[in-house]
């Protein structure tokens, strides 16, 4: 992802005097989505159904490679002549975001049998290199200013996915949940059209929750993880909380999605945030309806 530098002086095309409507650093010293990509729950002992989410796969949680303040940055080297129509920004941001989607939806229907050998296998070796793909997308994404490396970046971020979404809702499914990831999927796509409208309203205030979001979320994993690890158990509230603090993210992204200079490259940049976002949403909101359809 390319590096939105605003101390540039009089050489800044984006000089924060005239276009920059946020001030300097126009998202304070925001972690630009050091969320973790796809945060996996542990087994529920008590929740009467096994929960098909294990412990390796939960060090996605850890892998946030966004950075933080200006060190993310982005949109460095980035000059008005790169800059496309906003309609034209939007499309790009949409069609990565469905690209993604249909691979994500290819593997869950056509590769589960290799997701479920490649995780199940050997959890620590699918560990590696999980975090090794998600690290060198996120160093591709944010560091970057060619949006065909990004575009690169961005696959390594949804293949991964992909392959642990193969394996969540194929579990979930045999084990008769059908009905339950119908309804997350649904909740899902209304929630994040819901924020991305929201952030469209209130752009500055939604800009403002990086810090707090980022703060929230590992206070949430640290707590889940010991909770997992030293006492063998889950709580179930941590679902409601990740679901609420993803909901911020998405109006987070999209908001500083549409602050960023509209060029192609940020375009990618800004799906590839979103994508993480909504992915993560979406296995926690599963979690959850499964639950209460178990009750």
């Amino acid at each position: 992802m390319s590096d939105f530098n605003l101390n540039n002086g009089n050489n800044n095309p984006y000089d924060q005097s005239n276009n920059n409507p946020y001030g300097q650093q126009p998202y304070g010293n925001q972690p630009y989505g050091q969320q973790p990509y796809g945060q996996q729950p542990y087994n529920q002992q008590n929740q009467g159904f096994a929960d098909p989410f294990n412990a390796p796969l939960y060090a996605q949680q850890a892998s946030g490679s966004y950075g933080q303040g200006g060190g993310s940055g982005y949109g460095s080297g980035v000059y008005s002549a790169d800059e496309i129509s906003p309609q034209k920004y939007n499309m790009v941001i949409g069609g990565c975001l469905l690209y993604g989607f249909l691979i994500n939806l290819f593997m869950v229907a056509f590769c589960y049998d290799a997701c479920a050998n490649l995780i199940s296998g050997n959890p620590i070796l699918f560990l590696v290199v999980y975090l090794g793909m998600v690290i060198a997308g996120g160093i591709m994404v944010h560091k970057s200013t060619k949006p065909a490396i990004s575009f690169i970046g961005y696959n390594l971020f949804v293949v991964p996915l992909g392959i642990c979404l193969s394996y969540i809702l194929n579990v979930y499914a045999m084990a008769g949940y059908n009905t339950a990831i119908t309804i997350a999927f649904g909740i899902t796509a209304v929630v994040t059209l819901a924020m991305m409208a929201a952030a469209n309203i209130f752009p500055q205030f939604f800009l403002s929750l990086g810090k707090t979001l980022f703060v929230t979320l590992m206070i949430t994993v640290v707590v889940e993880l010991v909770a997992a690890i030293f006492f063998g158990t889950y709580l179930s509230i941590i679902d409601y909380i990740v679901v609420i603090i993803f909901c911020g993210y998405i109006g987070y992204d999209w908001a500083k999605a549409n602050a960023l200079p509209k060029t192609v490259d940020n375009a990618i940049d800004s799906a590839a945030e979103l994508y993480v976002d909504i992915v993560n949403l979406f296995i926690r909101i599963l979690r959850i309806v499964a639950r209460a359809q178990n009750n």
